[in-house]
């Protein structure tokens, strides 16, 4: 008999059938090694959002057909590294419920288990969007069938006679934006720039979760420009949270346009670069720019925004070392003297 001392242990004993999803900042898949590391303290948790790691764990044990799901937020110490207290409080809830052993585990009820998600402190519920985009992983990479939304959404996209934009689901344009081959890539770019919003932002929605082809992402600049030109803010920042997941051509030449202008970057945009195109704002020039045109808006949260980016490992240093060098009467050292006149009061 082994004991149980993490969430990786419990799936390694139990001999669970287990797909980990990150569901942070994005819906992609995330290996048990990544857990294991995460919660040993040997590494920080790689796309933090507002201060958790947001999990998605889709497991089966024994002899049960349909999977179990749950959503775990696990809080994070500053540097990113798992802060374990509610983590092994779980662990002991779960444990106590079911049995020290992994034998007794294995044998246990599935809905006991199930239960052990209600009135959880580390359980949350994800967007519809993020809901729909993890059925339609789970299902692709169980290799079982798309839901019976997708049908209407690739004949939409095929041009087929007799359907229309409204019958358009959110689970529909997730199975097909995973499914995504060659030809419906380009039976997708064409589609673009005739699209209703209404079905362009939920497609976006989808998008932003996976990596898109350029001519995918030029489409969606374009839409997303003549968005912001009529004033449709929604349509214009869903463009640039899905661009963000693109090629660092696209997304970078557009968030290099976008912060030249700054009526171009209002809070909303801002915000949508910081959330799904992070990764493009590792960049010695580019950061600094972001962070000043942040700083500039009076309308926008500049030490949350700031924060959030500064827990991402990768950008930690960089956020923390522009800030400190921001530029005597740049709006970045401006917000910075408000907030240390605030905190000193």
């Amino acid at each position: 008999m082994q004991a149980i001392h993490s969430l990786h242990d419990f799936f390694r004993l139990t001999g669970a059938d287990v797909h980990l999803y990150h569901m942070g900042r994005r819906v992609h898949p995330c290996s048990l090694d990544t857990l294991a590391d995460f919660e040993a303290g040997d590494v920080p948790w790689s796309e933090p959002w507002q201060g958790k790691a947001r999990l998605a764990m889709v497991f089966r044990l024994g002899d049960m057909q349909d999977p179990l799901i749950w959503f775990l937020a696990l809080p994070l110490d500053e540097q990113g590294l798992l802060d374990a207290a509610q983590r092994d409080a779980f662990l002991e809830r779960l444990l106590s419920t079911l049995g020290r052993s992994a034998e007794q585990l294995e044998a246990s009820a599935e809905d006991e288990i199930d239960n052990l998600m209600k009135d959880n402190p580390l359980a949350f519920t994800p967007s519809l969007a993020f809901q729909a985009v993890l059925h339609a992983r789970a299902s692709a990479e169980l290799e079982r069938p798309a839901s019976e939304h997708l049908e209407p959404v690739e004949a939409f996209f095929a041009g087929q006679a007799g359907h229309d934009w409204q019958a358009l689901g959110l689970q529909g344009l997730a199975d097909y934006v995973v499914r995504l081959s060659t030809d419906t890539e380009r039976q997708l770019r064409h589609a673009i720039p005739q699209l209703h919003s209404e079905v362009l932002t939920s497609l976006c929605y989808c998008l932003e979760h996976v990596a898109i082809d350029e001519a995918v992402a030029d489409s969606l600049r374009q839409r997303g420009e003549q968005a912001a030109r009529d004033g449709d803010i929604e349509t214009y920042c869903a463009c640039i949270r899905a661009v963000g997941g693109g090629s660092r051509r696209v997304a970078a030449d557009w968030f290099d346009q976008l912060l030249a202008d700054r009526h171009a970057c209002g809070p909303d945009a801002l915000a949508a670069m910081a959330a799904r195109g992070w990764q493009h704002l590792e960049d010695a020039e580019r950061l600094p720019r972001f962070l000043e045109r942040l700083a500039a808006n009076e309308d926008a949260d500049f030490m949350a925004l700031a924060r959030d980016l500064a827990q991402i490992p990768r950008l930690r240093l960089p956020v923390l070392m522009t800030l400190r060098q921001a530029p005597e009467g740049s709006a970045t050292a401006s917000r910075l003297a408000i907030v240390k006149g605030r905190q000193g009061h």
